[in-house]
């Protein structure tokens, strides 16, 4: 969308000039340069987050095998990032206890591709089905009955908390019909979650991904996005305020 007040273009998006007497037409950079602006405005990143940055995520300084760790993931994060889409999978799925910086690392790769160019849309995964849920209702507002349609459409699409609401059938479905649209067409997500992938709970009580998911969802998310098992650290919140 070309910009209003663009002093080049006049808001039209085309700029007009006579070259050896004939007019010529050529399409303004306004939209170039605006795009991630416009793109980050609407992306629904939370106030918290929108600065986030592999650069600004805080690693552990008193731990070196923590910093290690973690210096791992970030770049890691950050090679998704800056390879997207040219990658072996599109997606990426952020697994770790609460605390240790996923949603931070989550964002900043989302933050930097939409400083790339691409479109993406941050949402929480407990307020993303209470939005659907509300979309079934008449006197729900049209944002609300757009939710669901935005979560399988959008360019890329960041999922905060995966699994974190219980288990019903309409919940696996939602969530199946979700993951399987966007891996069927290569629409990439970005996960975080505090629960353990299959096969990882032998030591906890814990319920895997695909207990709170579904195994149909938990397959296609599998195939189509790189996994980062994040090691425990302190709490990133408690950490980052020293």
């Amino acid at each position: 969308m070309p910009v209003d007040n663009c002093p080049r273009c006049e808001g039209s998006g085309w700029i007009f000039k006579t070259v050896d007497g004939t007019e010529a037409v050529t399409r303004c950079a306004c939209d170039d340069e605006t795009r991630s602006e416009r793109f980050a405005s609407r992306s629904g990143i939370p106030p918290l987050y929108a600065n986030a940055s592999t650069e600004n995520y805080s690693l552990p300084k008193d731990n070196p095998i923590a910093h290690s760790a973690m210096q791992k993931v970030m770049l890691n994060v950050r090679s998704y990032a800056r390879e997207f889409p040219v990658v072996e999978k599109p997606g990426l799925l952020l697994i770790g206890e609460t605390g240790v910086g996923k949603t931070h690392l989550a964002v900043a790769a989302l933050n930097a591709l939409i400083q790339r160019g691409f479109e993406g849309v941050f949402f929480d995964y407990q307020t993303l089905l209470d939005r659907i849920r509300s979309g079934y209702d008449r006197s729900s507002g049209s944002m609300d009955k757009e939710a669901f349609r935005l979560a399988l459409d959008c360019e890329i699409l960041l999922l905060d908390d995966l699994g974190a609401h219980r288990v019903t059938d309409w919940v696996e479905d939602t969530v199946a019909s979700i993951i399987t649209h966007r891996c069927n067409h290569r629409k990439p997500v970005i996960v975080t979650t505090n629960l353990p992938a299959p096969g990882k709970t032998s030591n906890t009580k814990k319920d895997s991904l695909s207990d709170r998911i579904g195994a149909r969802a938990w397959s296609r998310l599998n195939e189509m996005c790189k996994l980062i098992e994040m090691p425990a650290i302190e709490d990133y919140r408690v950490r980052t305020k020293r």
